[in-house]
């Protein structure tokens, strides 16, 4: 009964959101943008392709929210409430923006909070475990997404709805049978060249060079957007290259994760001269206290087979006990035939951050995983603490 209360509730408020607001998404070109992974990734090469060929954009993501040359960040939910998203709109279309890019999350769709908006084009990135907890399965975590394109095709307004798939994904069938019968364009990995490292980029590079080559942008455009294009803030940012690399990860997924470490420890040229394997300093925790909790051991176990130490550190705890989570994580770690004394418990953030910088040697590199880019660590009684990654390795290579 609590459950059908709640799908009215937010059902309601989807419908009166676009009302109160004017139906703003009627006048501008919305596209959609899900999956587990590279969400925001994508939607910065997209208004990157877009913005380069003359257009006024608005991108609302994990990362920001933009309308026009005005950004901000303020943290929050990565997809917010209906009544937010349609007054983002509103400004948006206001301030002449013809493209709004959005970030949709599987909690989102399960609240509604894409309803009321009507989308132009969906597009699906990749599907990895994620938010279990809260929906109780990998199915119908999976069944969210799905949601988004069904919902999309039925009740979006617009005329030639496109959405594009990830052909390479092990889920893209489920998302092509719910847009059958729209417009449906599959992409791989792009082969055009990149500024940012990681295998992994070439499927966000590919969803949005087949997303600007939909709306018409020039195909001489989007390499060159692409090749100055430096990656997002917190996403494989790297703080320092020499004589070892720093670089700062939003990681948080097991599969997130080891796609960094197998990047990062691939073959690098020391002295300029001499090609050789990199090893790891390893700094992580385990994002979001109270969710998500069988992934812990399971990026304890991907640290222990990538990094030659690994120091645990504080995240985002919420309201459990810190040392709590990084036991689970450490539960992993013991899993693998890993030298103890390589392994450290530090909760201080801070703290952590200066140990591994003081452990890393010529040519390694020291990854910083868990709150990329963002600005807060979120503790106890609902309270936030003022945070930056970026800074904290900045501090403490200065000292």
């Amino acid at each position: 009964m609590l459950n059908l209360i709640k799908s009215v509730y937010h059902r309601f408020l989807s419908f009166i959101g676009p009302i109160l607001y004017g139906f703003p998404s009627r006048k501008l070109f919305v596209i959609g943008v899900t999956g587990t992974k590279g969400k925001t990734t994508t939607i910065e090469l997209i208004n990157a392709g877009l913005e380069a060929a003359g257009h006024k954009t608005a991108i609302s993501s994990s990362y920001r929210r933009k309308i026009g040359d005005k950004s901000d960040y303020k943290g929050g939910n990565t997809m917010p409430g209906r009544f937010f998203l349609q007054k983002f709109l509103r400004n948006a279309a206001k301030e002449g923006c013809k493209y709004a890019i959005i970030e949709v999350t599987s909690e989102g769709v399960a609240q509604y909070r894409h309803r009321g908006i009507d989308f132009d084009a969906a597009v699906f990135l990749n599907l990895h475990p994620e938010h279990i907890e809260s929906h109780g399965s990998f199915e119908k975590y999976r069944a969210a997404k799905v949601r988004f394109f069904e919902d999309v095709r039925k009740y979006s307004h617009k005329d030639n709805k496109n959405f594009f798939i990830n052909r390479e994904d092990a889920n893209s069938k489920y998302f092509e049978e719910a847009a059958k019968g729209e417009n449906i364009i599959l992409y791989g990995k792009s082969d055009l060249k990149k500024q940012m490292a990681g295998e992994f980029n070439k499927l966000n590079i590919g969803a949005a060079e087949a997303v600007l080559k939909a709306v018409g942008v020039s195909r001489e455009t989007i390499e060159k957007t692409f090749l100055a294009f430096n990656g997002v803030p917190g996403r494989m940012e790297y703080v320092q290259r020499e004589p070892f690399a720093v670089v700062v990860d939003y990681a948080h997924t097991p599969d997130s994760l080891e796609a960094v470490y197998k990047t990062l420890t691939s073959g690098v040229m020391i002295d300029h001269n001499t090609e050789n394997k990199r090893d790891l300093v390893c700094v992580l925790g385990s994002a979001g206290g109270g969710r998500d909790k069988w992934k812990r051991p399971k990026m304890g176990e991907i640290a222990a087979k990538y990094c030659r130490e690994i120091i645990l550190t504080n995240e985002d705890p919420y309201d459990e006990d810190p040392n709590q989570i990084l036991s689970e994580i450490k539960s992993g770690i013991s899993n693998f035939k890993f030298q103890i004394s390589n392994l450290y418990e530090i909760l201080d953030r801070k703290e952590a951050i200066k140990k591994a910088i003081s452990l890393a040697k010529l040519g390694d590199a020291v990854v910083i995983t868990g709150k990329g880019s963002e600005p807060y660590i979120h503790v106890k009684g609902g309270k936030t603490l003022p945070w930056s990654d970026k800074k904290a390795v900045e501090k403490a290579l200065s000292s």
